[in-house]
């Protein structure tokens, strides 16, 4: 039945097809380009909507993908696909990006700019790297080798963060970790038993999603125990906590009108609208940041879509928490006041379901929407980029709205009135030291590399200072299970290679 509204139908945006492929290459050199996915996925979603919409799009957005390098991919796309769109954009890195570009999509769409609307991404991460490992030589597309790479990790850190490895999302995340378990007032015993089951729970979407790269459940202590082939990255990360970039995937989505849907024919129940959303970010630079047991950006957004669905994060009946590490999620619902039976995930997160790096949400915006056709009314996709860095969320619905969509989505005002002062980042400390937070990084044999902790000094300057493998009773001090070091007094004392190290007591 045609549901009627004040509102204009053709400055009503609704999501009408969604694509995914996943490759799996029996040779190296059959395995499929980024460009190939891109172009697959989206001619599935055209075939998913029912309608012939390719042909029409007008506003063209592809997520950021590292696997490969083309120059200009957006305009290599555009003419595989035969068309001219005026809004055609290859964005930066950030893993929040598909669900922003799903969103200004939609703007667009309500601002009468345009009638259809695509955005899609792919990666073949683990084709390039069997190549690259292997000596093969892909059939593909010449690599860009004169397109600049893009900036990531230590083009926006500390020279002190890059010397001690905690420039890179495995080794950063962690400080999130043990500092916001440890404000909850958790042993890092409960903290690890809280990882463990919520990532069972993403394990368990993922074996039932017909896309995913890896469809088994785990159980919480297959996940939390190192073993041989679950090794300990940085504390208190193994393999199976961390996001798997190695995998072959693309996904896209097509947005359109009401009037044009409608007057294309597509079944009512298949449409998902997108009713709003908020974005604010973090410092690139991480040690620009008032504290780390909470983010005032994720909380900022968070509140505003909780607003939306009534003030409530329980009004969500469906909803994408970003999982890259398992701290985001562990912060988003308790900040959406879900407890901890929350179910996190519609797609299977990006340790089970597999990370195409910047363009996960892309497959978990296509997972809610079929999750939306198949009965639920309200979904919260929530992305995030960086280092708990930049955050965009979009609620979508079965229910035609009943406003126009908003234009404006930044919260950031809201996130940096909260923000505390920020202390003053040394690289030459002596003295008392209490630890802010920490991580220990290990080589791939297991054995520990060294440790680092962020400290406030005796005058409330942070720094960042190591432990040395050798230091055995700091290190025990710091892996205790049953205690958090958070809050801990120690020595700092510069070493001779001009980087501070810690001991305890």
């Amino acid at each position: 039945m045609t549901v009627k509204n004040s509102i204009p139908e053709d400055r009503i945006p609704v999501i009408v097809g969604i694509g995914e492929i996943i490759d799996r290459p029996k040779e190296i050199t059959e395995g499929l380009e980024p460009l190939d996915l891109l172009e697959q996925a989206l001619r599935r979603a055209e075939a998913d909507a029912g309608a012939k919409l390719l042909g029409e799009v007008q506003s063209l957005d592809v997520v950021n993908f590292l696997s490969w390098r083309y120059r200009d991919p957006e305009k290599l796309l555009a003419q595989r696909l035969g068309i001219t769109p005026s809004h055609c954009y290859y964005g930066p890195v950030g893993g929040e990006s598909p669900i922003r570009y799903i969103h200004e999509a939609a703007q667009r769409i309500a601002r009468g700019e345009c009638s259809v609307a695509a955005v899609c991404g792919a990666e073949a991460q683990s084709t390039a790297t069997k190549a690259e490992r292997g000596g093969a030589k892909l059939p593909w597309t010449p690599f860009a080798h004169d397109v600049e790479e893009p900036k990531r990790g230590a083009a926006f850190q500390k020279p002190l963060a890059v010397k001690l490895g905690v420039f890179r999302p495995v080794t950063v995340y962690p400080f999130y970790e043990a500092a916001s378990s440890a404000h909850w007032g958790q042993t890092p015993r409960e903290a690890m038993a809280e990882s463990g089951t919520l990532w069972s729970r993403y394990s368990e979407a993922a074996a039932y999603n017909p896309n995913a790269w890896l469809k088994r459940r785990f159980a919480p202590d297959e996940i939390t125990t190192p073993t041989a082939d679950n090794r300990l990255i940085a504390w208190p990360y193994t393999k199976l906590m961390v996001a798997n970039p190695t995998v072959n995937m693309g996904g896209a989505l097509l947005l359109t009108s009401l009037a044009k849907a409608r007057a294309a024919g597509i079944a009512e129940d298949r449409l998902v609208y997108p009713l709003g959303g908020a974005s604010a970010e973090e410092p690139r630079d991480y040690l620009l940041r008032d504290q780390f047991y909470e983010s005032h950006p994720q909380n900022a957004v968070l509140k505003a879509v909780m607003d939306l669905a009534g003030g409530n994060g329980r009004k969500f009946d469906a909803i994408e928490l970003y999982s890259c590490f398992p701290c985001v999620p562990k912060m988003a619902r308790r900040t959406l006041g879900l407890g901890p039976d929350v179910q996190p995930t519609v797609n299977g997160g990006l340790t089970f379901f597999g990370a195409p790096l910047n363009t996960y949400m892309t497959h978990a915006a296509c997972a809610m929407v079929r999750k939306l056709r198949d009965g639920a009314k309200l979904g919260l996709l929530y992305g995030q980029g960086g280092f708990v860095t930049k955050h965009h969320a979009l609620v979508v619905s079965k229910t035609l709205p009943r406003e126009v969509l908003a234009q404006e989505t930044s919260v950031q005002a809201v996130a940096d009135r909260n923000k505390r002062t920020v202390p003053e980042f040394i690289t030459d400390a002596s003295g008392k030291g209490k630890v802010e937070s920490f991580t220990v990084l290990y080589g791939r044999n297991g054995d520990v590399e060294h440790g680092v902790v962020m400290l406030r000094t005796s005058n409330d300057r942070r720094t960042l200072a190591r432990i040395a493998a050798s230091d055995s009773a700091t290190l025990a001090h710091l892996l205790n299970m049953d205690r958090s070091p958070v809050g801990s007094l120690g020595e700092i004392a510069m070493a001779a290679d001009g980087v501070p190290e810690w001991r305890v007591g």
